[in-house]
């Protein structure tokens, strides 16, 4: 039965994983074996993630039709912070295939038997409130700037942003905030939700692992984040359509750059260290 473990994991102990060093060429043969899990059956993985930009485009509608259209940039950008919770099918996904089993799109739906479920759930709440807490700055941002009156149009939007000293304003400190939300969201959570679904460490023991694996690596782990801010930023440009290929392949990166960041389990029947590091 799933249970929610704070500081100790499924053993009633507290669970720090080791650490390993990686590099740049590790970041980039992650994403390369996302990108062969996707191509795998790829119809599966788009289907899964069509929620992005169907999401996508409800946004736009809606900041359009409630005044909120200062909000349109941050919700787009900071939806990006809950991408992890949309991808943990993924990597249910690569975790079959690695060990051989059966990788049909149904599978992505066994997350819900996890023991760690509950766990993965706080570390999922932990990022919505990242999100919610990004949308109440940038509203302050932009009030502060232009006021509590919203553009009549995204034309008019446009003219204040690019065309205005307030609007330059807006841009720069909007960026950087929004670059220092990024970074926690990185250093909290970009091997937790993987680590979580291998094995029930806890809610701590997931967090400040990733927490370590940023400190060890910093330049590859800002190196990925740099990877995943492009593919989103390219994937969101066709009207969000590109989302339905970045999101499963960034997804099952995710899970291959957890392979490669954390030591693995001797009790478990995955890859070796050195097997992944040599791309076998």
């Amino acid at each position: 039965m799933a249970g929610f473990h704070v500081m100790a994991g499924a053993t009633e102990g507290y669970n720090r994983v080791a650490i390993r060093k990686i590099h740049f060429s590790d970041v980039n043969a992650a994403f390369r074996e996302g990108a062969e899990d996707f191509w795998d059956k790829p119809s599966h993985y788009v289907f899964l993630c069509l929620i992005y930009p169907i999401v996508g485009v409800f946004l736009i509608s809606w900041t359009s039709g409630n005044n909120a259209l200062p909000l349109l940039f941050p919700l787009m950008s900071g939806f990006a912070l809950l991408g992890p919770i949309a991808a943990l099918g993924l990597y249910e996904i690569s975790r079959r295939r690695e060990k051989g089993a059966d990788t049909s799109w149904r599978h992505a739906f066994d997350v819900r038997h996890s023991s760690a479920l509950p766990s993965i759930a706080v570390v999922g709440i932990w990022l919505f409130a990242l999100f919610i807490a990004w949308l109440l700055v940038a509203k302050a941002l932009y009030i502060s700037l232009f006021g509590p009156a919203a553009p009549a149009s995204m034309s008019l939007l446009l003219h204040e942003v690019f065309y205005t000293q307030q609007g330059h304003q807006l841009i720069i400190w909007g960026n950087l905030i929004g670059l220092a939300f990024a970074i926690v969201a990185l250093a909290t959570t970009v091997i937790a939700f993987p680590l979580l679904l291998d094995r029930d460490v806890g809610v701590v023991a997931a967090v400040e692992a990733s927490a370590r694996s940023v400190m060890i690596n910093p330049l590859p782990m800002l190196y990925w984040g740099l990877i995943v801010a492009v593919c989103l930023v390219l994937g969101s440009i066709p009207f969000f359509a590109g989302l339905a290929v970045v999101i499963p392949i960034l997804g099952h990166a995710t899970w291959h750059l957890y392979r490669r960041v954390i030591e693995p389990n001797p009790a478990a029947g995955v890859r070796s260290a050195q097997s992944y590091k040599a791309g076998v």
